[in-house]
């Protein structure tokens, strides 16, 4: 029979356990854009622009970015870009909550990598635990992802006090070392 799997990038991306980051220099749009919000972080450029011009073409979305675009940068912004098709800025992103950082071009990937190699510090299974408890949260109204993270707290199997402890004095000399 026929394949009844996922194969939109967009969904695809969202189900990968492990933290995404998303980098982005240059235009991304329509479905550019419903695969950037499938990232966890998303670091840009001063050149990138973002639009949705589902709307403008004659188009709907259907990986996700009518749901996934107002819980991010709001109902009301979400719809602006739908409806109108224009592009937004990088600023324009960063202030409406849609990336993280803009960055120069040439800093790009080394931010990126900086970040990743931040993410791979921490304890992975607690990471990929907390990626699945956000998303999964996310998608829940608040009263019920409230129960979801009580369980999923519940259900982890955590490290024991002494590493515990071990671990919170290196977290405190890298707050001493990091003074941004």
């Amino acid at each position: 029979g026929a394949d009844r799997g996922v194969t939109d990038p967009a969904t695809l991306l969202r189900t990968l356990p492990q933290p995404v980051i998303g980098a982005i220099n240059g235009l991304a749009v329509t479905g550019g854009l419903e695969i950037s919000v499938c990232c966890d972080m998303l670091l840009a450029t001063p050149a990138t622009r973002f639009a949705d011009t589902h709307a403008r073409v004659g188009l709907v979305p259907g990986w996700g970015l009518s749901q996934r675009l107002p819980r991010i940068i709001g109902l009301l912004r979400a719809k602006e870009m739908a409806f109108t098709g224009n592009f937004i800025s990088a600023q324009q992103a960063y202030e409406w909550g849609l990336v993280n950082r803009i960055v120069p071009e040439t800093e790009l990937m080394p931010t990126a990598i900086t970040l990743a190699r931040d993410i791979l510090s921490c304890v992975p299974a607690a990471i990929l635990r907390y990626k699945r408890m956000m998303d999964g949260g996310f998608d829940l109204p608040l009263a019920e992802a409230m129960d979801y993270e009580r369980e999923m707290n519940r259900t982890h199997t955590g490290p024991s006090a002494e590493t515990v402890a071990e671990r919170r004095l290196g977290v405190q000399q890298r707050g001493k070392q990091q003074s941004t």
